[in-house]
């Protein structure tokens, strides 16, 4: 007998409205929504250190080009250069889907350094600061890889699992006389004309299933394992901050989040599904998947900051511009003229 909450099942449409040829969608939502609450996060931080707001506005721009062309680069060539390379217009195509986390946190350390060499701002000391934001976007990106049924985990008999009839990539068929595992259900789909996603219908398994039936088991629900752990380290950064704000320790902050965000993304990767087919080949020759692989060199270089940080007696906190008084001062002046 499962337990009376076991077993959520997940039907959710990917698409908020569709506005003529427009689509509203759940993840650029939740993707853009990161980003706004991350800037009011980062304003307040930046004004709490005596650092002008304005630099929120610039540093948000370079956030979201390095996230966006990062996270579509790393997917491309981390994980599916095979179909791209052929036709490399198709990179450009992003509303098709194809972000890769890795790819985004390169393409955002490599944004960072060019915005900190260009103003004037220690590295370490943005890197400290923008890990709070940069963990608040990955809880809501996750979230929107939950309301795309995507990057879904393996079948569980947990009953906190979910059952995801729209991810057809893995629905499972099942023999007549194979037992279906309790809460899963059968996938009816059905091509409406003119809507960009087809209806799903679904109805419980019960009795003999069909040889041609398709069946969504309930599944890790792994998105919303990451969504929480990012708000936990959005909590642990927020408070180390907070503690020590302008005394922060230099990298203090950079190397326990990366340490403790790629740690957990080796955990969690168990739970999941493959995301690529490919996948099952690199497991059988190293043990591990590709993004497994992938957080091997930024735990260490995680490990090789936080045991460094605070440790330069020239540089222990950082620096950056601290010219929110001369703003401030200016805007009085202007004021009173």
């Amino acid at each position: 007998m499962t337990a009376p909450l076991a077993y959520v099942p997940w039907n959710v449409s990917p698409i908020i409205a569709e506005i003529g040829p427009l689509l509203l969608r759940w993840y650029g939502v939740l993707f853009a929504l990161g980003f706004v609450i991350g800037s009011f996060v980062l304003t307040h931080i930046y004004k709490s250190e005596g650092v002008r707001p304005y630099w929120v506005d610039v540093i948000t721009f370079y956030m979201v080009v390095g996230t966006v062309l990062g996270a579509r680069l790393g997917h491309v060539f981390f994980y599916d250069w095979d179909q791209y390379k052929d036709k490399p217009w198709e990179i450009l195509k992003i509303w098709h889907g194809g972000l890769a986390s890795h790819g985004a946190t390169i393409g955002i350390l490599l944004a960072l350094f060019i915005f900190s060499m260009r103003n004037k701002f220690d590295y370490l000391w943005v890197l400290d600061r923008i890990v709070i934001v940069v963990a608040i976007g990955g809880a809501c990106i996750r979230l929107g890889n939950l309301m795309n049924s995507e990057i879904v985990g393996k079948p569980t008999t947990e009953p906190w699992g979910f059952v995801f009839p729209r991810d057809v990539e893995h629905l499972q068929q099942f023999r007549p006389d194979q037992p279906v595992p309790a809460g899963a259900v059968a996938v009816q789909r059905t091509r409406v004309e003119g809507k960009e996603e087809p209806e799903f219908t679904v109805t419980p398994v019960s009795g003999v299933v069909s040889p041609s039936a398709e069946v969504a088991v309930p599944r890790h629900p792994t998105q919303i394992y990451e969504s929480l752990f990012c708000l936990f380290l959005v909590a642990l950064l927020y408070g180390l901050w907070n503690k020590y704000k302008e005394n922060t320790p230099r990298g203090l902050l950079f190397g326990l989040f990366v340490v403790l965000l790629f740690s957990f993304r080796i955990f969690v990767e168990y739970f999941k599904e493959n995301q690529v087919t490919k996948e099952s080949g690199i497991i059988a020759e190293y043990g591990l998947n590709i993004g497994q692989l992938l957080s091997i060199p930024f735990i260490l270089i995680g490990l090789w900051v936080l045991l460094r940080a605070g440790k330069n007696p020239k540089n222990p906190h950082g620096f950056a511009p601290r010219d929110l008084a001369e703003e401030e001062a200016a805007q009085a002046a202007a004021a009173k003229a």
